[in-house]
Protein backbone atom coordinates (compact mmCIF):
# COMPACT_ATOMS: atom_id res chain seq x y z
CA UNK A 1 0.00 0.00 0.00
CA UNK A 2 1.13 3.38 -0.29
CA UNK A 3 2.20 5.37 2.18
CA UNK A 4 1.54 8.78 1.02
CA UNK A 5 -1.32 9.98 -1.77
CA UNK A 6 -1.11 13.01 -4.49
CA UNK A 7 -4.34 14.08 -5.49
CA UNK A 8 -4.77 16.78 -8.00
CA UNK A 9 -7.93 18.80 -8.05
CA UNK A 10 -8.89 20.16 -11.67
CA UNK A 11 -12.10 21.16 -11.00
CA UNK A 12 -13.80 23.81 -8.44
CA UNK A 13 -17.11 24.75 -8.42
CA UNK A 14 -17.74 24.07 -12.25
CA UNK A 15 -17.65 20.31 -11.35
CA UNK A 16 -18.83 20.24 -8.24
CA UNK A 17 -19.19 16.69 -7.38
CA UNK A 18 -15.58 15.67 -8.79
CA UNK A 19 -14.26 18.37 -6.85
CA UNK A 20 -15.88 16.88 -3.40
CA UNK A 21 -14.79 13.88 -3.95
CA UNK A 22 -11.11 14.90 -4.36
CA UNK A 23 -11.24 16.78 -0.69
CA UNK A 24 -13.18 13.70 0.48
CA UNK A 25 -10.65 11.15 -0.69
CA UNK A 26 -7.70 13.28 0.69
CA UNK A 27 -9.28 13.99 4.22
CA UNK A 28 -10.20 10.22 4.60
CA UNK A 29 -6.74 9.45 3.74
CA UNK A 30 -5.22 11.95 6.32
CA UNK A 31 -7.84 10.42 8.66
CA UNK A 32 -6.55 6.85 7.76
CA UNK A 33 -2.87 7.92 8.55
CA UNK A 34 -1.68 8.35 5.46
CA UNK A 35 0.57 11.65 4.14
CA UNK A 36 -1.48 13.11 2.04
CA UNK A 37 -0.53 15.97 -0.65
CA UNK A 38 -3.37 17.93 -2.29
CA UNK A 39 -3.17 20.19 -5.21
CA UNK A 40 -5.67 22.51 -6.29
CA UNK A 41 -5.42 23.86 -9.21
CA UNK A 42 -7.42 25.34 -12.16
CA UNK A 43 -10.91 26.42 -10.60
CA UNK A 44 -10.27 24.54 -7.54
CA UNK A 45 -7.54 27.47 -6.95
CA UNK A 46 -9.58 29.76 -5.46
CA UNK A 47 -10.46 27.14 -2.26
CA UNK A 48 -7.32 28.21 -0.88
CA UNK A 49 -7.93 31.96 0.33
CA UNK A 50 -10.06 32.76 3.75
CA UNK A 51 -13.84 32.21 3.32
CA UNK A 52 -13.77 30.98 -0.01
CA UNK A 53 -14.60 27.09 0.40
CA UNK A 54 -17.79 28.24 2.44
CA UNK A 55 -19.10 29.24 -0.73
CA UNK A 56 -18.90 25.78 -2.14
CA UNK A 57 -22.46 23.80 -1.31
CA UNK A 58 -23.13 20.49 -2.76
CA UNK A 59 -25.85 18.12 -0.77
CA UNK A 60 -25.04 15.57 0.70
CA UNK A 61 -21.29 16.25 0.73
CA UNK A 62 -18.99 17.35 3.61
CA UNK A 63 -18.39 20.75 4.16
CA UNK A 64 -14.95 21.94 2.35
CA UNK A 65 -14.19 24.01 4.89
CA UNK A 66 -14.35 20.62 7.96
CA UNK A 67 -12.70 19.01 5.04
CA UNK A 68 -9.50 21.42 4.78
CA UNK A 69 -9.07 21.80 8.30
CA UNK A 70 -9.05 18.10 8.18
CA UNK A 71 -6.43 17.58 6.20
CA UNK A 72 -4.89 20.33 7.69
CA UNK A 73 -5.36 18.84 11.13
CA UNK A 74 -3.82 15.83 10.22
CA UNK A 75 -0.85 16.90 9.19
CA UNK A 76 -1.29 17.41 4.79
CA UNK A 77 -0.62 20.21 2.88
CA UNK A 78 -2.56 21.71 0.27
CA UNK A 79 -0.39 23.41 -2.65
CA UNK A 80 -2.16 25.77 -5.32
CA UNK A 81 0.00 25.17 -8.38
CA UNK A 82 2.24 28.41 -9.49
CA UNK A 83 0.65 28.98 -12.98
CA UNK A 84 -2.79 28.25 -11.70
CA UNK A 85 -2.27 30.99 -8.72
CA UNK A 86 -0.41 33.88 -10.99
CA UNK A 87 -3.89 33.08 -13.45
CA UNK A 88 -5.91 34.79 -10.76
CA UNK A 89 -4.06 36.83 -9.11
CA UNK A 90 -3.28 34.72 -5.84
CA UNK A 91 -0.19 35.50 -3.85
CA UNK A 92 1.18 33.23 -1.35
CA UNK A 93 0.14 35.93 1.18
CA UNK A 94 -3.44 35.94 0.20
CA UNK A 95 -3.78 31.86 1.42
CA UNK A 96 -5.14 30.04 4.37
CA UNK A 97 -2.95 29.24 6.91
CA UNK A 98 -0.81 26.01 5.79
CA UNK A 99 -1.20 26.40 1.89
CA UNK A 100 1.80 26.80 -0.23
CA UNK A 101 2.19 27.91 -3.69
CA UNK A 102 4.46 25.37 -6.02
CA UNK A 103 5.05 24.48 -9.30
CA UNK A 104 4.77 21.71 -11.46
CA UNK A 105 8.39 20.26 -10.74
CA UNK A 106 7.32 20.20 -7.15
CA UNK A 107 4.08 18.27 -8.32
CA UNK A 108 6.13 15.62 -10.54
CA UNK A 109 8.64 15.05 -7.50
CA UNK A 110 6.27 14.18 -5.19
CA UNK A 111 4.04 12.30 -7.38
CA UNK A 112 6.98 10.47 -8.86
CA UNK A 113 8.48 9.77 -5.33
CA UNK A 114 8.55 5.88 -3.83
CA UNK A 115 5.54 4.37 -2.20
CA UNK A 116 3.46 7.15 -3.44
CA UNK A 117 0.04 6.95 -5.17
CA UNK A 118 -1.32 9.77 -7.22
CA UNK A 119 -4.34 10.48 -7.97
CA UNK A 120 -6.41 13.08 -10.64
CA UNK A 121 -9.88 14.85 -10.12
Amino acid sequence: MAKKLVLKVTAGADAPERCSQAFTVAAVAVASGIEVSLWLTGESSWFALPGRAAEFELPHAAPLPDLIDGILAGGGTITVCTQCAARRDIAETDLIEGARIAGAQVFVREAMAEETQALVY
